[in-house]
């Protein structure tokens, strides 16, 4: 992969880098966050997903109509040809990742980047038999720079879906979400002594600033 200069430099505590690929006779863009040690996420990621700690996260774009069934083993070439080495996280969408979205409120960075050609609501009607439509894709990662118990880090999840509603509904899209969206949080390593917060939700320190960065995060995505 080669690293070109993003369009927005993503400031704090997640400075995203641009990388370029050709695959397929394609040039494809991914976003790479190279956090290094000291860090736990939680994840829906095909790659890496869980709780545990984790030292990358790769946001790579694919070609529509992607229909490789091995997700985990591409993005973990991916990754190692980007130099990104260790336990990391791995997300996919067809969206144009540089037009990303990023936000920073109180010390908790957003990025988002927002592919809505196929949405709706979650809660939708039982599919038909019909093969559904290719797929966009919201991925969010976020970091908070401060410790969260495993419970906090769930909640967190919560707390930025609920946000990533609030700002699509807020941009104009009668929707949830996409049916493959997927998510990053990303929150400090506890040190020796230190006393991981046990909430996220949207009225606590941390998960009131993650929904705001979050909220302003996909509302430039989407926009």
């Amino acid at each position: 992969m080669t690293v070109v200069p993003p369009p927005r430099a993503a400031s704090g505590a997640l400075p995203v880098r641009l990388l370029t690929r050709v695959e397929c006779g394609e040039e494809l863009p991914a976003l790479a966050w190279r956090a290094g040690a000291g860090w736990r996420m939680i994840s829906s990621a095909v790659l890496g997903g869980g709780i545990g700690e984790r030292a990358w996260v790769l946001n790579a774009q694919v070609s529509h109509g992607y229909r490789r069934t091995d997700p985990g083993a591409h993005l973990a070439g991916l990754a190692h040809d980007a130099g990104l080495r260790g336990p990391g996280v791995g997300l996919m969408t067809a969206a144009d990742v540089r037009r990303y979205g990023h936000a920073h409120d109180g010390g908790v960075d957003a990025v988002a980047t927002a592919g809505l050609g196929v949405r709706g609501w979650a809660a939708g009607p039982a599919p038909g038999s019909a093969a559904p439509p290719d797929p966009g894709t919201i991925n969010i990662i976020v970091a908070v720079p401060a410790p969260l118990t495993d419970a906090a880090l769930v909640n967190a999840v919560g707390t930025a879906t609920e946000a990533k509603v609030q700002a699509l509904l807020d941009s104009g899209y009668d929707c949830s979400g996409t049916p493959t969206d997927a998510i990053c949080v990303a929150a400090r390593t506890p040190r020796p002594g230190e006393h991981p917060d046990s909430f996220a939700g949207p009225r606590s320190l941390w998960g009131a600033r993650l929904a705001r960065a979050v909220h302003s995060a996909v509302r430039a995505a989407a926009e």
